[in-house]
């Protein structure tokens, strides 16, 4: 028997940073975003005996350990441990018997697309399955997070684990005692407008979005006046994105986009690089209507928006640029398990 799970990565259209405490407990985060066709997946088979086998594709690394053991976090496969811990000494689920986990994901960390998290929901995703721990999505997310953010401590928002268990176009609210997905009820072809509409251009820089996210943090809480100001905008500009979605108001959305990242490079000077101001005027340049880095911003996948017409003109600058376009789709589905026989 072998247990799989699989979940999607994601875009996020604006408002990533409202969802970082104590931002959502003081003034409420929004977040706006959609996941594609990208994903985080996690293979899961018992074994005869008490060893617990770990292969990351994504760090080439293999390590073993023993079951029925807390795992001490030392920067090697940090996030499969705090879910084996979480499970077997917090749930009080002890593990059956040992078992090989193999993991791999179709973008690296550190790209901007939720990598981490999703991995994390993956595999909290197939532990379940595979312990038999009936779950709801709300709860796998709230345990994705608890997982990275408290038991880790791995700095960084609430959106990315609701976004990988949900999956699907969501207008996300964060508050001080819950979080609320809204599903967007997009007509197809506004989803199809939109998905013909962007492009997303790997810059070929990864990052550490912790450092990125904890500098932000600081200056929230020591009163920021220009950090405080810009997460308001940034609230703001995702009620209107999401407003303009509904209304099929493609152009406009993208004209947002462009503002939502004015504003986001302002949270902190690390968020945008030299590269990638080169890449994203280049795109402006071309016809571009929008774009922004996604994540944390400092590298990753620069997600462009721009009309039909200039579209080839803009992905052609951006790979003599150095800049790789990535083809993707939205995908529709959440977290995903199943169970299939060697």
């Amino acid at each position: 028997m072998i247990v799989r799970a699989k979940a999607p990565l994601r875009i996020s259209f604006c408002g990533g940073g409202t969802d970082v405490s104590p931002y959502p407990e003081e003034r409420g985060g929004v977040v706006l975003s959609a996941t594609v066709d990208k994903y985080a997946y996690a293979s899961l088979r018992p074994r005869p005996d008490e060893e617990i086998h770990i292969t990351s594709l994504d760090y080439d690394l293999t390590r073993s350990y023993p079951a029925g053991k807390r795992l001490s976090a030392d920067g090697e496969l940090d996030l499969v441990k705090g879910v084996l811990n979480h499970f077997q000494f917090e749930a009080g689920q002890a593990l059956p018997c040992g078992c090989d986990i193999f993991l791999h994901s179709d973008a690296p960390p550190g790209s901007g697309l939720g990598s981490s998290s999703t991995m994390v929901t993956t595999l909290c995703g197939v532990v379940a399955e595979w312990l038999r721990v009936p779950l709801t999505p709300y709860e796998i997310a709230e345990l994705t997070y608890k997982v990275e953010r408290i038991d880790l401590g791995i700095a960084g928002g609430r959106q990315d684990q609701y976004a990988a268990t949900f999956g699907g176009f969501n207008f996300m609210e964060f508050h001080a005692d819950h979080t609320v997905v809204n599903p967007l009820r997009l007509r197809p072809d506004t989803r199809n407008e939109l998905e013909y509409a962007l492009l997303l251009c790997y810059t070929g820089a990864t990052r550490l979005s912790a450092h990125i996210v904890e500098n932000q943090t600081r200056s929230y809480r020591a009163g920021n006046a220009e950090v405080v100001a810009s997460l308001d905008r940034m609230k703001a500009l995702t009620l209107e994105m999401k407003a303009l979605l509904l209304r099929d108001r493609i152009r406009e959305f993208g004209e947002r986009l462009h503002l939502a990242w004015e504003a986001k490079k302002h949270l902190d000077s690390g968020i945008s690089t030299a590269q990638i101001d080169a890449l994203y005027g280049i795109a402006r340049r071309e016809g571009a209507v929008g774009g922004k880095i996604l994540g944390a911003g400092g590298g990753g996948f620069l997600l462009v928006q721009a009309p039909f017409e200039r579209k080839h003109r803009v992905a052609r600058a951006l790979e003599a640029e150095g800049g790789t376009i990535v083809p993707f789709a939205f995908e529709e589905r959440g977290l995903q398990t199943w169970v299939t026989q060697e």
